[in-house]
């Protein structure tokens, strides 16, 4: 099991580096930001931009995996964030890990003036913003036109670090995100279905998201081994940093059910994700040393 934790962007750079270092220094896996304009009730910020922070924290760390979780079709066209993408991947010398996803209905698609998107035609948004991304980062050259979206000769030389391409990691809860998310992408996320404040039922629902993303596997003919599963823990009723022992519990559910990556998020002092520092401290040093000594084992 691989740990992660979710640094959002919402401190400047002199107050926010010491985290980036910090969750280096401790031993995560990965360490991840929004990708937004403005997200929730923090929309009155402050709010820094992801890929801006990205690479600030590429300069300051050398090992850990760095990414958006996640970045969408809301705010961003897949040429210029081609190059955004092969920016951060040159800087951090091939460790972003790129969560992209189909874009909700908040802010960041309201601030542009642009019309409201039903879910399917958000959907088919995404499949265009990922079929044309992974074109753009593959290949020298492209010219390609959808209905959303079109490129004419773009550019992306000289290409990702990483090759072919970044990995995507692919948010997905339902049927089409999830086809996309077996085809392209190197690992998928999901964050469970919450119905209220029933934790059980949220965990039966990523129990059962889990099974779709077997059966999706198998029809597009892919060995599941092949893919990573990320849980956001932090979907659920309960904070994961509530408590070290009710972390490592939901840890080991997330490994009972064949997910491979978990993501929690550093605690803030109030409103999402509202908890102790201490609580962090702890699991970072008294918990993921243990857990890379089972894998070892």
């Amino acid at each position: 099991m691989r740990i992660g934790i979710v640094i959002l962007p919402d401190r400047r750079w002199s107050d926010a580096e010491r985290r980036w270092r910090q969750a280096e220094e401790w031993g995560f896996d990965h360490a991840w930001t929004y990708d937004h304009l403005g997200w929730r009730d923090l929309v009155d910020g402050p709010w820094f931009d992801a890929m801006g922070t990205l690479t600030a924290a590429g300069m300051v760390t050398s090992r850990i995996g760095l990414g958006t979780l996640v970045a969408s079709p809301n705010f961003r066209h897949p040429v210029h964030f081609a190059r955004q993408v092969t920016a951060l991947d040159d800087v951090t010398a091939g460790r972003v890990l790129l969560g992209i996803g189909a874009g909700g209905a908040g802010f960041d698609s309201a601030v542009l003036g642009g019309e409201s998107l039903s879910p399917r035609r958000r959907a088919d948004r995404f499949t265009e913003f990922t079929e044309l991304l992974d074109l753009l980062l593959r290949q020298g050259r492209v010219t390609w036109r959808g209905d959303y979206y079109a490129a004419v000769d773009a550019r992306s030389t000289p290409g990702c670090v990483q090759v072919p391409r970044v990995p995507f990691v692919v948010a997905a809860n339902g049927p089409r995100s999830r086809r996309l998310a077996a085809r392209y992408g190197r690992g998928w996320v999901t964050t469970g279905i919450r119905d209220g404040d029933d934790l059980d039922a949220w965990w039966r629902s990523v129990a059962e998201l889990a099974a779709r993303m077997d059966a999706v596997l198998a029809a597009e003919g892919r060995d599941p081994g092949t893919l990573d599963r990320y849980l956001s823990l932090d979907s659920a009723p309960v904070f994961s940093l509530s408590g070290a022992e009710y972390f490592a519990e939901a840890v080991a559910r997330a490994a009972a059910l064949g997910f491979t990556d978990v993501v929690t998020h550093w605690p803030r002092e109030s409103s999402w994700y509202a908890g102790s520092e201490a609580v962090l401290a702890e699991v970072a040093t008294e918990l993921l040393p243990r857990l890379r000594q089972d894998t070892r084992d």
